[in-house]
């Protein structure tokens, strides 16, 4: 069975960019909804039980034709929520140091470069999806809860959930303002150690 992940910190430390109730509802709510309903995916295909989600996802055709839809859905929810939730961080912010930030000023120009990349990718998305830091700093964006995982590609350094339920009652329709309050809660340092794995 799949679990609902705790939130490494309290559901008001990003208040001031990511209220409480966004958080509660994002948590709670919407995360809550993806594990329960790859739950009953599983249920109905009990050769599956026991596999990590990331081996389900990066083997989705190896997953019956009954469910798959199901596992790419709400599996790539749980998948995408659980690191989502460690990508941000109330001491996060400001810019990456070290190998990640040399890489990402090696790559872009500079980081300003890199973040109005990202920034603009992320306002692209039509309707919901994802956007995607790859290991080789590609940025790329997914539909829905699709993952890099069902393409092919390694798990993603970072990611940005850009549905309407992630920023809604915060922010209403403005997208643009929600992607620039993120950046000042980015977990720099999660993002720097996913890069060893």
């Amino acid at each position: 069975m799949f679990t609902l992940p705790e939130l490494p910190y309290d559901y008001s430390a990003l208040g001031r960019y990511i209220s409480k109730d966004i958080m509660q509802l994002h948590h709670d709510k919407h995360h809550q909804t993806y594990v329960d309903k790859l739950n009953t995916a599983i249920d109905s295909a009990p050769e599956l039980k026991g596999r990590p989600v990331e081996s389900l996802l990066a083997n989705i055709n190896s997953v019956p034709e009954s469910v798959r839809q199901a596992v790419i859905n709400h599996g790539g929810g749980h998948y995408n929520h659980s690191l989502f939730w460690k990508w941000m961080s109330p001491d996060g912010g400001g810019e990456p140091t070290g190998d990640l930030g040399r890489a990402i000023t090696d790559k872009y120009g500079s980081f300003q470069t890199f973040v109005d990349e990202f920034t603009t990718k992320s306002l692209g998305v039509f309707g919901s999806g994802w956007v995607w830091l790859q290991p080789d700093l590609e940025i790329t964006t997914s539909a829905n809860q699709d993952t890099p995982l069902i393409k092919g590609l390694s798990e993603p350094l970072l990611g940005l959930d850009v549905w309407e339920h992630a920023y809604y009652l915060d922010y209403k329709n403005k997208r643009d303002d929600y992607v620039k309050a993120w950046w000042n809660v980015v977990d720099w340092d999660f993002v720097a150690s996913r890069i060893q794995q």
